[in-house]
C-alpha cells in the first residue's frame, strides 16, 4: 500500500438545502458548502466527508447545491444566505468561476473565510484558500501512462480529446494541458485547449462530462478520423460514452482510453478495460479538510497555507490501472476500489 492510499484511507425555492445541526446546544460554529450540484457522486462524497467532519467538530454545516451544473444565481443566493446566517465560512466549488468573484469577496469583506473546493477561482486568490487535486497533474499521469504503453507508437498516435466545456480556463483545461504535456506534445497556451499544432491531435470535442455528450463527441471525432487510437477524456462518464461509440463500429478493443475522477464505476470501468488508466481524486478529504480549515479560523484566526511550491492545498492524486507502465507511478484497481466513490 502506497503512503497516499495510507493517507487517504485515514483520511431560496431554487436551492437545494440541507442542514446538520452538529452540535447539541449552544450556538456551534456554521460552516456552509456550496456545490455544483448535489447529484454528481464527486459532490455527494463531497458533502458526506463535510458532514462528518463537522459532526466530529461540534460545528452546523449547511449545505447548498445548483438545480444544474452551471447553475450560477443558485451559489450566489447560497452565498447571500450564508452571509445573512452568521457562518463562519464558505466552502464553495464554483460553476462560473469569474462571475462568482464579487460575491465571494462580499463574503470576505463581512468577516466570512472562502475556501473553494475542487475548481480554483479566477483569479487563484479570489478566495482565502483553494484545497484541490491537481488537475494539471491528473492529466499529465494519464498522458505519462499512455505514451509509455504505446512505446515507440507514441510517435505516429491519432488522440481525440473528449473535453468538458468551451468556457476557459477550467479544470477541463488543466486535465487536457496535463494529459498533452504528459504525452510529450507542445501545448502553446497552458490557459486552453485547442491552440496545439502536433498533428497527432485529430481534434477537441466537448462532452458536458456526461455519457450521452461522451458519446456524441467521440462519434464526432471519428468522422474526422476514423483511426483515431488514443482517447482522453475529462471524466469517466464521458469515457464510458466514448467506448460506446467505438463499440459500435468494432474498435472497442484496440483504442486507449484514459480519464480522470476515481469514482467507483470509473474504476470498475479501468477493471473491465473500458478505461486503460484513471487518475483518482479525494472528494471526501477535500470537504473534510476544508471544514477543519474552517474552525481552525473561526477558533484563532489561522488561515490554511498552500502545498509547498503550489498556489493551493494539493488533496491528492493518484493513477489508478492494473497495467503499470515503467516509470509512472500507479496504485492498483483494487486499491482504487477501495479508495473510490460514488
Amino acid at each position: 500500500m502506497t503512503n497516499l492510499t495510507k493517507t487517504l484511507a485515514m483520511g431560496a425555492s431554487a436551492l437545494a438545502f440541507s442542514a446538520t445541526m452538529a452540535a447539541a446546544g449552544g450556538h456551534a460554529t456554521t460552516v456552509c458548502l456550496i456545490t455544483k450540484t448535489d447529484t454528481n457522486p464527486f459532490f455527494v462524497k463531497m458533502k458526506e466527508g463535510a458532514t462528518a467532519k463537522a459532526e466530529e467538530l461540534g460545528m452546523t454545516l449547511k449545505a447548498f447545491a445548483g438545480k444544474v451544473d452551471g447553475d450560477h444565481e443558485t451559489q450566489v443566493q447560497a452565498i447571500e444566505t450564508c452571509i445573512a446566517d452568521g457562518a463562519k465560512g464558505i466552502l464553495l466549488t464554483a460553476s462560473d468561476t469569474s462571475a462568482i468573484v464579487p460575491n465571494v469577496q462580499q463574503a470576505r469583506e463581512a468577516g466570512l473565510v472562502v475556501i473553494a473546493l475542487d475548481t480554483p477561482l479566477s483569479p487563484i486568490d479570489a478566495a482565502d484558500a483553494t484545497f484541490a487535486t491537481d488537475n494539471f497533474l491528473a492529466g499529465e499521469l494519464i498522458g505519462k501512462w499512455a505514451a509509455a504503453s504505446l512505446g515507440d507508437d507514441a510517435a505516429n498516435a491519432k488522440i481525440g480529446m473528449l473535453d468538458l466545456a468551451i468556457s476557459q480556463p477550467t479544470v477541463g483545461v488543466l486535465r487536457d494541458q496535463g494529459f498533452l504535456t504528459g504525452f510529450g506534445i507542445d501545448i502553446k497556451d497552458p490557459n486552453k485547449w485547442g491552440d496545439e499544432d502536433d498533428p497527432r491531435i485529430v481534434g477537441n470535442d466537448v462532452t458536458a462530462g456526461n455519457e450521452e455528450g461522451g458519446r456524441k463527441a467521440m462519434e464526432n471525432l471519428l468522422a474526422k478520423d476514423p483511426g483515431i487510437n488514443v482517447v482522453y477524456t475529462i471524466n469517466e462518464p464521458a469515457a464510458a460514452g466514448a467506448y460506446e461509440a467505438l463499440k459500435a463500429i468494432g474498435r472497442e478493443n484496440d483504442v486507449l482510453i484514459v480519464s480522470v475522477d476515481g469514482g467507483c464505476p470509473g474504476v470498475q470501468n479501468v477493471a473491465d478495460g473500458v478505461i486503460g488508466a484513471t487518475s483518482q481524486q479525494y472528494p471526501l478529504l477535500m470537504a473534510s479538510l476544508g471544514v477543519e480549515a474552517i474552525k481552525k479560523w473561526a477558533d484563532n484566526g489561522e488561515k490554511p497555507e498552500p502545498t509547498p511550491g503550489k498556489d493551493f492545498f494539493d488533496t491528492g492524486v493518484a493513477l489508478v490501472t492494473d497495467k503499470a507502465a515503467d516509470g509512472v507511478e500507479s496504485i492498483s484497481v483494487e486499491e482504487g476500489k477501495n479508495l473510490c466513490w460514488g
